[in-house]
């Protein structure tokens, strides 16, 4: 075998919670690209239907589960094994914020701190249990957090202490889990411009700026990061759990979150 046959996941099935558009989407289509069927989940059935087409159009099965990922993980799980009969890997990548705007967390009511925790690790756990409870012993999990999750985080400490928790989350899956060979990972993604960046943080007009923070001197893509999962889905990563990975260009969990604010030396 060669080790490019790995990274192959024919005849698996694979959940990507969040893949109407954006790093979703660009995991779905990922795992399309490695022969892999996919159960996308989103609130928007025509982003939905927009991902399946891709999928498809690789030759790979999709099945669409529109709603809203609160409370819904169990819903998911129980469509996925009717429509295929198996669930090989879970991706929890719902995240970002229902609400648009920035401020510290001094400011900020106890209802959007705690929106944003349901939403982005109340979330990620309901999924881990649906999927290790329906998966057999070898499946994979993983975590979509955030470069936001290592490192302090103004104007967005929720949003980050939220996805610092999945991190954590992501650790102690990954011990309790390993007597079933269920591998538990995390990757941590950079600036990537989706739909759901430029909402919540209204920085458009300063993307090159961003940009300039980068040791690689570029904002990342959906691919980048479906690149990453794809790694830590397939068997190529066999011997990879409980770890983090940060796809960010360069930065490190030491970086500010935006740079821009440092003293010129």
């Amino acid at each position: 075998m060669s080790i490019l046959d790995t990274f192959r996941m024919d005849g698996q099935v694979a959940v990507v919670t969040g893949s109407g558009q954006g790093i979703g989407r660009g995991i779905a289509w990922a795992f399309a690209d490695a022969g892999c069927d996919v159960v996308l989940n989103s609130r928007r059935q025509s982003d939905l239907d927009e991902t399946a087409a891709g999928v498809r159009e690789r030759g790979q099965r999709a099945l669409t589960v529109a709603g809203d990922i609160r409370d819904f993980s169990d819903h998911i799980a129980a469509a996925t094994i009717k429509e295929f009969g198996r669930l090989d890997v879970w991706v929890n990548n719902v995240g970002g914020s229902d609400e648009k705007t920035t401020r510290t967390l001094i400011d900020t009511p106890d209802e959007v701190f705690r929106s944003q925790l349901e939403l982005n690790l109340t979330s990620a756990f309901q999924g881990a249990k649906a999927a290790a409870s329906n998966m057999p012993n070898g499946g994979v999990i993983i975590n979509i957090a955030s470069g936001a999750g290592m490192r302090g985080s103004p104007m967005t400490g929720p949003y980050a202490a939220s996805k610092a928790g999945m991190i954590n989350l992501t650790l102690t899956l990954a011990l309790e889990l390993a007597e079933r060979d269920i591998r538990v990972n995390t990757v941590s993604p950079g600036p990537i411009a989706t739909e759901a960046f430029l909402e919540v943080l209204g920085i458009a007009a300063d993307l090159d700026a961003i940009a300039s923070t980068i040791p690689l001197r570029r904002l990342g893509t959906p691919d980048d990061i479906g690149a990453a999962v794809l790694y830590l889905a397939s068997p190529a990563s066999s011997w990879v759990t409980g770890q983090n990975i940060l796809v960010a260009g360069g930065r490190t969990e030491r970086s500010y979150q935006y740079g821009g604010r440092e003293k010129k030396k």
